[in-house]
């Protein structure tokens, strides 16, 4: 058999899987559908998204993987046959820091997959308020970067808000400088978020240290104004550059390789452990000698791991702080529940905002 032949016989092949692949996500799909009937009929409110059942299939999926697929591109995939899916049973809309275009979208897809309604707000705040109004089934809002720290808006909102953290997402952050110009001599002016302005400092202060720079609301609203203006550009992502009709000047001008934004879902849920999973805090302690001290010390004495911790002023007067801090474990485990009744007996106030599928790639 020549080469021709052998070629032909490896497509055949190819077309045969697909095939199959299709009855199988077909089949999968009429499970769906199933699966929402019975919730239909056994459940007043059916949770149709379940956050650590989906943490559990993907964490699966990595495990059983022999390559040549990378982990990150089966997980993507089963994460839009998954996302198809819940589509059947229930519509979901998910409410998002816009507008349309920002990294924050870019992290909806990434964790619910396209067959959600997305919904871009103007502000974190108005996130929190479309979920709790029942408008949104779940909001998307960043919560630290890598590089930046903290996103102080969310944390002020955990103070004033009864919405659950129901997940997490990780998404490596790729700057781009985008314009209508034809080169970099063109560029007048750089429209981004303050953020990002931080996070590709270095770079343009080598490239273009003579160029404003103008922080806007979003990394979107950029690349619109530098769309709409000679000698304007804007640092986004490549949706961006798409949505608005922009040129890539340069591409990954992030002043680290290893840029990552942490970005929350919120909701009503509590999700039910996982195995491998966090729990958020928000506390106070009294005002005394050693106060934070023995505010940590159950963490300690039985032995969970502290992963992050954040001060804030708590508004309620003044050098008074509140703690925002993360655990490994989920609530309901058996090492943590004892740790969190100990540090209640510690704390001022305490507040859980959610025990949460850690975040799969």
């Amino acid at each position: 058999m020549g080469d021709d032949g052998k070629l032909a016989e490896i497509r055949a092949r190819i077309d045969e899987i697909d095939r199959q692949l299709q009855a199988l996500i077909t089949e999968r799909a009429r499970c769906a559908q199933a699966v929402a009937r019975y919730k239909a009929v056994s459940e007043d409110e059916a949770d149709y998204y379940r956050p650590e059942r989906e943490a559990r299939i993907l964490r699966t999926v990595v495990e059983r993987n022999e390559g040549p697929l990378p982990d990150e591109d089966l997980v993507r995939l089963f994460r839009e046959i998954m996302s198809a899916c819940l589509a059947l049973q229930r519509p979901m809309k998910v409410a998002y820091l816009g507008p349309e275009g920002t990294f924050t979208q870019a992290a909806v897809f990434k964790h619910f997959g396209h067959s959600v309604q997305t919904v871009p707000l103007g502000a974190i705040d108005e996130v929190f308020r479309e979920v709790a109004a029942n408008t949104a089934h779940y909001g998307v809002v960043p919560i630290e970067n890598s590089t930046e720290g903290a996103v102080s808006h969310t944390l002020d909102m955990f103070m004033v808000s009864n919405l659950k953290i129901c997940s997490e997402v990780e998404l490596r952050i790729h700057h781009n400088l985008l314009s209508r110009a034809a080169s970099l001599s063109e560029v007048r002016r750089i429209y981004a978020h303050q953020m990002a302005l931080a996070q590709c400092r270095e770079w343009l202060d080598a490239k273009l240290p003579n160029v404003e720079r103008l922080p806007v609301g979003s990394n979107a609203e950029a690349a619109r104004r530098a769309a709409s203006e000679d000698g304007g550009a804007a640092i986004a992502g490549e949706t961006a550059a798409e949505i608005y009709g922009l040129e890539i000047l340069a591409a990954n001008i992030e002043d680290r390789p290893d840029n990552t934004t942490r970005f929350l879902v919120i909701g009503r849920q509590d999700p039910a452990p996982s195995g491998r999973d966090k729990t958020s805090l928000l506390l106070s302690a009294p005002n005394r000698p050693g106060a934070l001290y023995r505010l940590l010390q159950p963490l300690a004495q039985h032995g969970i791991s502290l992963t992050r911790i954040e001060s804030r002023p708590s508004k309620q007067g003044m050098w008074e702080y509140v703690f925002f801090i993360d655990i490994e474990g989920h609530a309901r485990e058996e090492k943590v529940a004892p740790a969190l009744a100990a540090l209640r007996q510690e704390a001022a106030m305490l507040k859980i905002l959610g025990s949460y599928p850690c975040a799969v790639l």
